[in-house]
């Protein structure tokens, strides 16, 4: 039998169970019929089972849970534990010198509990988070690789993996942030933040538990569990769009108590 032939037969054979096969499966066993090349078994990360689907256009709003009140992060019922560093940076605090006045990002952990969309995206080596919030692209790598000192930024640095039908992500090399743990609180983080995600599905709706530490200025790890549901159909992202000059105008009516 001629070489060519040989190869188209083996080929028709493989298609004829790809029906039965998945077509990462087909695709392996028809590299070691005509190659003669053995492909390793698909990682525990590739099984289906354990991957939830995750990918879609998320609704952080309103709908999905309360945007104002005790029952947000960090209300008066579960409000962290602050050390003395933290309280002092507070008691300076003052509206007019957060960051989002000249459109910087909000970063974790408030940036999850914004009440705005997100989108998810999922590919074998990463997990991409977009945030109508800020304009902002998480990538959280799949793939085993480490941070470098030169990875620190505002989103930091996230790693992940799947466990039991869900994502776990944590998030090192953030810069130091005078609003890091949220806006609005006069909480800093610094260099030494972690948080730690878990996403998972419940039904139609997407949740997370999120946990932050900090020694710099946290006496103690705290953490928050909230919710996405389905965006309306239809719906995509809009572009948010800060203009530096309207948003730092907006500070002259918050009243400075310094000279």
């Amino acid at each position: 039998m001629q070489p060519v032939l040989k190869v188209e037969k083996l080929m028709q054979a493989v298609l004829k169970t790809q029906r039965f096969m998945k077509g990462k499966a087909a695709a392996a066993v028809m590299l070691t019929l005509v190659m003669g090349v053995a492909i390793p078994p698909l990682s525990a990360q590739s099984v289906d089972s354990e991957i939830p689907d995750l990918a879609g256009t998320w609704d952080g709003g309103g709908r999905a849970r309360p945007v104002n009140g005790e029952t947000v992060p960090w209300g008066e019922d579960n409000f962290p534990k602050l050390n003395e560093r933290a309280l002092a940076y507070q008691q300076v605090w003052e509206e007019i010198i957060a960051p989002k006045y000249d459109c910087q990002p909000a970063s974790s952990p408030a940036i999850q509990y914004d009440p705005y969309h997100m989108e998810v995206t999922q590919w074998p080596d990463r997990v991409l988070f977009r945030y109508e919030k800020d304009d902002q692209l998480r990538t959280v790598w799949l793939d085993g690789r480490e941070p470098t000192s030169t990875d620190f930024s505002v989103q930091g640095f996230s790693v992940g993996h799947y466990e039991d039908g869900a994502l776990l992500v944590e998030t090192t090399h953030f810069v130091f942030d005078v609003a890091g743990f949220d806006d609005y609180n006069g909480i800093p983080s610094s260099s030494q933040k972690v948080v730690t995600e878990r996403y998972w599905r419940d039904g139609e709706d997407l949740r997370i538990t999120l946990t932050v530490e900090d020694p710099m200025f946290l006496r103690e790890p705290t953490s928050y569990t909230t919710r996405w549901i389905p965006a309306r159909e239809g719906y995509t992202i809009a572009t948010y769009d800060c203009d530096p000059e309207s948003a730092r105008a907006s500070v002259r009516f918050f009243p400075s108590k310094y000279k």
